[in-house]
Order: structure tokens, then sequence, then C-alpha cells
């Protein structure tokens, strides 16, 4: 890849990055509530997805998924659930001081909700696999290019999801006050629910 294809892709990736999504609620609601380093292990959960959409892509599926409407909506709305879910637990999360005896927290536990939070959404899928053929040279090698594509992709995401979720630590002072934490959860669980049926609403890209 040369550098200016490079950069004409790292482009595409900060844009992809910063559109607020539901990546981007999920590494606020965890920075605020646990901190940056377990924000960070959700945050590589997203990545893992993103790796998972570039084998996808690579192995050819993700056309099949673009190009089928009954795979795509049935991987839509196991993604609409899964983020549904997601609110109606954040919504429900007990009220608890932060200077109080913190919840238990499994960082394999968020690796897996990051993770499972990008995965299921197959228009990650389609739009990877519309953007990153357009970058491809056919006739280099392919898996050093790939590896170009991931490192970019993933790179630019950990940077723009941690300073989401850097922001969100500097609002830590929410949770001091009962009050404030209980309508942090509400709104955070109100995003998850928006962003749950925004995915089931929308249709495959053309």
């Amino acid at each position: 890849m040369t550098l200016h294809v490079w950069l004409g892709f790292l482009v595409a990736a900060i844009l992809i990055a910063v559109t607020p999504g539901p990546g981007a609620v999920l590494s606020m609601s965890t920075g605020l509530r646990y901190g940056y380093g377990s924000a960070l292990t959700a945050i590589l959960g997203l990545q893992a997805a993103i790796l998972t959409h570039l084998t996808i892509v690579a192995l050819g599926l993700g056309a099949l998924l673009a190009a089928s409407e009954w795979a795509f909506s049935v991987v839509k709305f196991i993604g609409a659930a899964y983020l549904l879910w997601l609110g109606i637990q954040k919504w429900r999360v007990p009220v608890i001081p932060a200077d109080a005896e913190p919840l238990p927290v499994r960082n394999g536990g968020l690796f897996v909700q990051g993770m499972l939070v990008n995965l299921t959404n197959p228009k990650a899928v389609v739009f990877i696999g519309a953007l990153v053929p357009q970058f491809i040279d056919p006739v280099a090698g392919y898996p050093l290019q790939y590896a170009e594509i991931a490192a970019t992709l993933c790179g630019t995401d950990i940077v723009v999801m941690s300073f989401y979720a850097l922001a969100a630590v500097r609002l830590a002072d929410w949770l001091h006050n009962p009050k404030m934490i209980r309508w942090q959860n509400r709104i955070f669980g109100g995003l998850f629910v928006t962003a749950g049926g925004l995915l089931a609403a929308s249709s495959k890209p053309v």
C-alpha cells in the first residue's frame, strides 16, 4: 500500500471511528463507571470484532452478507436485541456512589461485551466490505495489505474510543451524587436502547 493510498484510508478510518455509535457509548459508560483501565478492556473487545469483520471480508463472506437480505436481517436483529438488553441492564444497575465499595467487574466480561457490541452489527461488515476492497491492490500481496488495514483501523479506533472513555472519566464527579448516578445510568441505558432501535430499523446499505 503506497503512502498516498494509506493516507486516504487513514482519513476514512478516522471518520468511521469518530462517528458516534454503540462502541462509543460502551466506551464512555464503562469509563465513567469503572475507569479507563476497564474501559480499555472493552475497547480491545471492540477491536477483536473489527479483526473478525476484516477476516469475514477477506474470506469473501462479507459479500454474501451484503447480498443476502435474510442473512443481514438475522444478524441485524440479534445485534439490536443485544443493545436493547445492554440498555435495560444499564437502566437497572444499582445506584452506588463512587466512594462506596465498587461493584465487582470482570475484565473478561467487558472484553466479550465490547466484542459482541461490534460483532453483532452487520452494517459494520457491509461497510468494511465496501470500503476495504477500494484500497486493495489486486497485484500486490494480500496478507501484508490486510495487516496494514487492520493496524490502521484498530489503531485509529483505540485512540478515538480512548478519547471517549477518558472524556467520561473526567465526568466521574457524577458518581458522587446518587441522583446523578441514577441519571447517568438512565442516559446511557437510553443511548443503548436508541442504538438498538436504530439498528433494528436500519436497512441494508446499497
